[in-house]
């Protein structure tokens, strides 16, 4: 069960960053790294 919902949220957080980084202006790269901290922020927030 665990292991399901955390890859329904890796693809749908897969879904939403794709469509911001085509939406957003800016460099990809400064997107990628700002939403990679946060994500990790998440992580060790929920354990």
């Amino acid at each position: 069960m665990g292991y399901r919902t955390t890859l329904g949220w890796s693809l749908i957080t897969s879904g939403i960053v794709t469509l911001l980084l085509a939406v957003l202006p800016g460099s990809s790269l400064f997107w990628g790294i700002l939403l990679l901290v946060v994500g990790i922020a998440v992580f060790f927030v929920r354990r």
